[in-house]
């Protein structure tokens, strides 16, 4: 880098907790600055300031402060909180982005925007859903990250804004719980399934979406971010893919070690939302451009998930 620091919005999220480890692990503690509205989670785990990143002043004097050189922008509304609250997440969504953008493009920094498989919609074919495709999402979280990845593009091509993205599938990970997002329930199912407690599952047995392991999504990531700029083919946003499971099969797997994991299912407006994404992602563009490839698939989340979530339930009672 040829400046100090890198700076995550949103730090104190899903993916911004391990993203941070993983960034301090590779540049040291000092030089990733978290950021969110609320307070650390974790206080001693490295540099960190509150930001609402709507508030521009704040942002730029922040990347003046601590000569920021990198931002993953994490900072949104998901989509199922999203569907509560439409208008003020379009207004986050939006707001922070061409915040970031904008003095990305004043103080010539390289900016991670995180997409996701909500731009895709009824129109867009299910099954292997190609790299460029209809996108009419149904969600307003899905229409912030269309809007998102435009406008990614456009400071690209029309600044020379070093913007990359990944249209990240759901995330599960044992680090942290999910923050309203339609896909939760792949993390929930696991701290029910360790608790030794029954699990009411908000989606239909048979929904299949496209899911990633957590540390297959920082590696995506850090990979994208990493490449070198003549591998980056793509401005908006590049397709990344690991497994695609329904809830049903999410149980089976958990049930190999846990035989007697009890599932029923009361479906919610997230249903809804589902029903209107893709099943499984073609990311042959990621893995041609930059050498993508994920390491999990869902009979190895499932041991390392229970195994980890195992071992913290275990220490939280100690």
């Amino acid at each position: 880098m040829n400046k100090k620091s890198i700076l995550i919005t949103g730090g104190n999220g899903q993916i911004g907790t391990v993203l941070a480890q993983q960034l301090r692990e590779k540049h040291g503690t000092s030089a990733v600055i978290t950021t969110d509205i609320r307070a650390a989670k974790n206080p001693d785990a490295g540099p960190f300031e509150l930001l609402d990143a709507c508030d521009a002043d704040r942002l730029k004097a922040l990347i003046m402060r601590y000569d920021v050189s990198e931002i993953y922008h994490l900072a949104a509304i998901l989509s199922a909180k999203g569907e509560q609250m439409p208008g003020e997440a379009w207004q986050i969504n939006m707001t922070s982005l061409l915040n970031v953008l904008e003095l990305s493009r004043k103080f010539n920094i390289k900016v991670f925007f995180p997409s996701s498989i909500a731009v895709f919609g009824q129109s867009t074919p299910k099954q292997n859903t190609p790299q460029f495709t209809a996108m009419e999402p149904g969600t307003i979280y899905g229409i912030s990250k269309v809007a998102g990845e435009q406008w990614c593009n456009y400071y690209y091509e029309k600044y020379q804004v070093d913007v990359r993205s990944v249209r990240y599938p759901g995330i599960i990970g044992y680090q942290s719980l999910p923050g309203g997002g339609t896909t939760d329930y792949a993390v929930e199912i696991y701290h029910a399934a360790v608790k030794g407690e029954a699990y009411s599952c908000f989606l239909n047995p048979t929904t299949r979406l496209p899911m990633m392991y957590m540390e297959d999504a920082i590696r995506a990531t850090i990979q994208v971010m990493d490449a070198p700029v003549d591998e980056i083919n793509i401005r908006t946003s590049y397709n990344i893919a690991a497994m695609s499971f329904t809830p049903e099969e999410i149980t089976e797997s958990i049930r190999q070690t846990i035989p007697d994991f009890k599932v029923s299912y009361a479906p919610d407006f997230r249903q809804q939302i589902a029903s209107g994404w893709v099943e499984s992602i073609d990311d042959s563009h990621a893995r041609s451009d930059w050498k993508w490839a994920p390491d999990f698939d869902l009979s190895k989340m499932t041991k390392e998930m229970l195994e980890k979530l195992k071992a913290q339930y275990q220490k939280a009672t100690i």
